[in-house]
Protein backbone atom coordinates (compact mmCIF):
# COMPACT_ATOMS: atom_id res chain seq x y z
CA UNK A 1 0.00 0.00 0.00
CA UNK A 2 1.17 3.49 -0.74
CA UNK A 3 2.31 4.98 2.57
CA UNK A 4 1.20 8.62 1.79
CA UNK A 5 -2.58 6.73 1.25
CA UNK A 6 -1.92 4.50 4.18
CA UNK A 7 -1.18 7.70 6.33
CA UNK A 8 -3.67 9.50 5.28
CA UNK A 9 -6.24 6.93 5.51
CA UNK A 10 -5.33 6.68 9.49
CA UNK A 11 -5.11 10.42 10.11
CA UNK A 12 -8.55 10.65 8.67
CA UNK A 13 -10.13 7.50 10.95
CA UNK A 14 -8.03 9.11 14.17
CA UNK A 15 -10.31 12.22 13.36
CA UNK A 16 -13.16 10.28 12.82
CA UNK A 17 -12.24 8.65 16.25
CA UNK A 18 -11.90 11.71 18.66
CA UNK A 19 -15.27 13.50 16.51
CA UNK A 20 -16.81 10.24 18.44
CA UNK A 21 -15.51 10.57 21.40
CA UNK A 22 -16.64 14.57 21.73
CA UNK A 23 -19.82 13.50 20.41
CA UNK A 24 -20.46 10.97 23.45
CA UNK A 25 -19.17 13.32 25.74
CA UNK A 26 -21.16 16.24 24.71
CA UNK A 27 -24.25 13.83 24.95
CA UNK A 28 -23.89 14.36 28.52
CA UNK A 29 -23.60 17.61 28.94
CA UNK A 30 -26.97 20.02 28.83
CA UNK A 31 -25.96 21.39 25.13
CA UNK A 32 -28.47 22.84 22.66
CA UNK A 33 -28.73 20.12 20.24
CA UNK A 34 -29.00 22.91 17.44
CA UNK A 35 -25.63 24.31 18.27
CA UNK A 36 -22.91 24.32 15.80
CA UNK A 37 -20.71 22.10 17.25
CA UNK A 38 -23.17 19.47 18.05
CA UNK A 39 -24.48 19.65 14.71
CA UNK A 40 -20.85 19.08 12.63
CA UNK A 41 -20.30 16.45 15.32
CA UNK A 42 -23.73 14.39 14.31
CA UNK A 43 -22.69 15.47 10.35
CA UNK A 44 -19.27 13.71 10.75
CA UNK A 45 -20.09 11.09 13.03
CA UNK A 46 -23.61 9.59 11.94
CA UNK A 47 -22.64 7.85 8.86
CA UNK A 48 -20.45 5.83 10.80
CA UNK A 49 -22.72 5.04 14.27
CA UNK A 50 -26.27 5.06 12.44
CA UNK A 51 -25.20 1.57 10.41
CA UNK A 52 -23.69 0.11 13.34
CA UNK A 53 -27.05 1.45 15.98
CA UNK A 54 -29.18 -0.60 13.83
CA UNK A 55 -27.34 -3.51 13.85
CA UNK A 56 -26.82 -3.71 17.84
CA UNK A 57 -29.86 -5.18 20.14
CA UNK A 58 -31.16 -2.32 21.92
CA UNK A 59 -29.83 -1.75 25.89
CA UNK A 60 -32.75 0.63 27.08
CA UNK A 61 -30.91 4.36 27.89
CA UNK A 62 -27.46 3.13 27.36
CA UNK A 63 -26.42 3.16 23.67
CA UNK A 64 -23.28 1.36 22.93
CA UNK A 65 -22.81 2.39 19.17
CA UNK A 66 -20.18 4.83 19.53
CA UNK A 67 -17.79 2.47 21.75
CA UNK A 68 -18.84 0.01 19.15
CA UNK A 69 -17.50 2.59 15.85
CA UNK A 70 -14.54 3.76 18.34
CA UNK A 71 -13.81 -0.37 18.13
CA UNK A 72 -14.21 -0.89 14.76
CA UNK A 73 -11.93 2.11 13.55
CA UNK A 74 -9.09 0.82 15.94
CA UNK A 75 -9.22 -2.49 14.31
CA UNK A 76 -9.04 -0.88 10.73
CA UNK A 77 -6.20 1.46 11.75
CA UNK A 78 -4.12 -1.46 12.94
CA UNK A 79 -4.79 -3.40 10.18
CA UNK A 80 -4.08 -0.11 8.01
CA UNK A 81 -1.20 0.28 9.71
CA UNK A 82 0.30 -3.73 9.30
CA UNK A 83 -0.82 -2.93 5.51
CA UNK A 84 1.49 0.02 5.20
Amino acid sequence: MNPYIAQFTLTFLTILTWAIVARALISWLPIDQSSTVYQVLLRITEPVIDPIRRVLPSTGMMDLSPLAAILLLVVLQQLIGRMA
